[in-house]
Parts: C-alpha cells; structure tokens; sequence
C-alpha cells in the first residue's frame, strides 16, 4: 500500500439528510443546514434521538476514524498472528528523513482523529494517515493544509473491515491511534449494521498490529457509551469512573445498539490485547464538542447545531460533555507517557440539556433558542464522573461554556448557520 499523491477540485458542500447516534468520538456527517426539530416523545436514555433522528438535520454513520500509536516501551511479541522472531529480538521504529518518531492515525479525516494528526505534526512526528478515500477532498483537504503536512504526513488508502487493509501501513510505526466504529441508531440488523462491524473492524486493526514488531502501544478510542450502560443509578450522589463498565444485556434489554457495539468492542480489544501481549491503553470521551478541523458536520456538533437553528423543544436528558482538543490531547499523552495504561474517562462536566440552553442563551441572547422541554416528566437527574485519572495525563479539561461558544462560532465560520 502506497502513500497516495492527491489531486484536488473546488466543489460546494452537499449535505444531505443521515442515520446517526449522539456520542461517537469521531462520526462524520452530512446534514441540511435548515432543519427543524419535533416534539416527538424522548427516548430516555443516553441518545439524542430527539434532535437528530426526528430532524432532518441527521447525520451519517460511515465515518470510521482513526488509531493512536504505540508507546514508548519496545515491546517484542510472538504470536500466531505477527511474523516470526525472536522474543528478544530488537526492532527498530522507522524514522522519517527528517528523523522524527512515525505513528499511524485511521479514519484520519474524522471530528477527534483530525485534531490527533494536527497535534502530533505540531509536535514533530511523521503520520501515516488512512482515509477511505484519498480523492475526496472532503476527507484529506483539510488534512493536507495542516502546518507541517507537507514535510510529515503521508495519506493511505485503507478500509477498516477488510482484514489485513492496515498491515503495510503500520509497519515502521512506533504506535496506532484507532478510534472508528460505525455509528446507527435506527437500525434494521443491528448484529450486521453495528455490532459484527464494530467488533471485527477493530479486532482487524489490533490484528495488523500484533504482526508489526515496530508498534509498541495502541490507543483505542472506546467511549463512555462503553462506561455509565449499566442499569446502576445515575443521581446526583453517584460517581462514575473507569472501573465502570456498560452491561451488555442492559443494552441488549433496552436496544442501546451503539452502546452495545462500543461496549463489545472494547472488550473484544482488552481479550485481543491480552492475548498478543499489545500495550494498549483506551480513551472513553462523552459527547465531544468543539471547534471543527473537517468540512462536513459532525454527528454531536450537528446536536448544538440543532438547538441554535430553530428547535422548538430540548430533549429530557442529561449527557456528559467534553472539548475534542481535550480528547485529541488525551489521545497523544496517553501515547507518549509511558505508565499510562488501561481505560480513561473523558468528561468535562454533566449537564442537562436545560442548562445546555441556557448557557447557549447567555451566550447567543438574540438566538431562537427552544423554551421548554420535549416531555412534562421530571429532569434526567445530573451525576458526576471522575476525573482524576484523566488528570494523570496532564488534561485540563475546557469549561462546557466554552467548548459550547467553540462549536457554534466553527459552525458559523463554517457556514453551518447564519445570525
């Protein structure tokens, strides 16, 4: 697999209506910039159905993003699956020409994985970006035009469910950053729509990471979707935190398909990693929000969008919010410090979407923001989730006040909306 040369063409953005879920790190989306939202019942539970699947500002679930490097303790592993060598054999990392450090970021077009490639250039590595499509512009443009792009990132064609799709492209790299997974909520066959993909799509990634002897650490992007799923209560004394795991048959029970997927997912990679000796550590983000590097509308910037362009109500839920310069930041310190291990929540704060108005509304006073909730049922209670792992890795989180200004003034810089 070569690295592809690009040629580009001046085109306007589409957009047009999609499926998608709420709190997927790295969706990418298309939607109509002049939707409306209804009253439909809410769903009570950690999606925001109400403002995207009862919208036709919805967003599409075929973005499956990207993959975070090894780490920084050269790790030799024999497997079935790697090619043979001695377990005491060293292994050199490839060096860039110009001899920085060569790491692998997939789906490198998506929300989280375009900040990752845009923090490791700034940092002096050599990325080995994959896309789905190097000829869209839609997808690579925006990466090409990154300081540093130029001398140190090289763009692969891959497909994420084709099992040996990743094998040449991590060979030579220190560490992967992986964080795809297909993203549906009104699914038909969710077992062949979300979960065979979610599972194998991440299991084939880990796969051609065992057969490098060059990747010493892998950071997965899981999500909380993977944590707080469990039927345990959720009030405002209860304190989440990594040790937390979502419930399969809770999801199964309550058709919480994306949960399950990301749920399955990770665990499948914890057995995986396991088994093939892979260092590998995961970052669990809520819902990411922020400014925007892609030129196509991501799936939980699209639910602020929905909110500032004219809903008339605010779904009855409380989800976890965090900034996605946070979540690409956790991404490389969990790379690039060597104790890092095992699962990090990422949660800036809880809030309900009540609040969430009403800090849009001292924001944006002028805006037509909705007046009441979508039920007459009594608020989603708030509860907290730790941070101090999160922490360990240096993270200060960005106030949800913010994060919140961040994402409407992209989605404005974007052409998204108009006031």
């Amino acid at each position: 697999m070569a690295a592809c040369s690009l040629s580009y063409y001046s085109a306007p953005l589409f957009l047009s209506p999609c499926r998608c879920c709420y709190d997927h790190p790295c969706c990418e989306a298309v939607a109509s910039t002049t939707a409306s939202v209804s009253t439909a019942p809410w769903v009570p539970h950690d999606s925001v159905r109400h403002l995207l699947l009862s919208s036709p500002l919805r967003c599409s679930s075929s973005a499956l993003a990207s993959a975070a490097p090894a780490s920084p303790v050269l790790r030799v592993r024999s497997s079935s699956l790697q090619v043979k060598a001695k377990e005491e054999e060293v292994v050199k990392v490839e060096m860039s020409s110009s001899g920085s450090k060569v790491v692998c970021v997939t789906g490198a077009s998506g929300y989280i994985a375009s900040w990752i490639v845009k923090f490791l250039l700034n940092r002096g590595y050599t990325v080995k970006a994959t896309v789905r499509d190097t000829n869209d512009p839609r997808k690579v443009e925006h990466l090409v035009k990154l300081d540093g792009a130029k001398e140190r990132l090289q763009l692969f064609k891959a497909n994420l469910l084709e099992e040996g799709s990743f094998d040449s492209v991590v060979q030579g790299c220190d560490g992967v950053f992986h964080t795809a997974s297909p993203f549906y909520h009104d699914v038909k066959d969710p077992q062949a729509e979300l979960l065979d993909p979610a599972v194998k799509g991440t299991i084939n990634v880990l796969q051609s990471c065992a057969k490098s002897l060059s990747v010493k650490r892998v950071v997965l992007t899981s999500s909380m979707a993977a944590v707080a799923n469990s039927g345990r209560p959720r009030t405002p004394e209860v304190v989440v935190d990594e040790t937390w795991f979502s419930d399969q048959d809770y999801c199964r029970e309550l058709k919480l398909w994306y949960a399950l997927s990301k749920t399955l997912a990770e665990d499948a990679a914890w057995k995986f990693a396991k088994e093939n000796n892979i260092d590998m550590v995961t970052v669990n983000p809520a819902m990411v929000i922020g400014p925007l590097l892609q030129p196509v509308l991501n799936t939980s910037a699209a639910v602020i969008l929905n909110v500032v362009n004219g809903a008339q109500s605010f779904p009855n839920s409380t989800l976890r919010w965090v900034n996605v310069k946070d979540v690409a930041d956790a991404h490389i310190q969990a790379y690039e410090i060597a104790s890092a291990s095992g699962r990090y929540c990422l949660v800036e704060s809880t809030a309900h979407f009540s609040e969430i108005v009403k800090i849009l509304r001292d924001l944006y006073p002028t805006l037509p923001l909705p007046e009441k909730c979508a039920d007459d049922k009594p608020y989603a209670p708030t509860y907290h989730v730790s941070k101090e792992k999160a922490k360990s890795l240096g993270i200060e989180f960005t106030p949800l006040k913010v994060s919140l200004k961040e994402t409407v003034e992209s989605l404005k810089e974007k052409k998204f909306i108009n006031f």
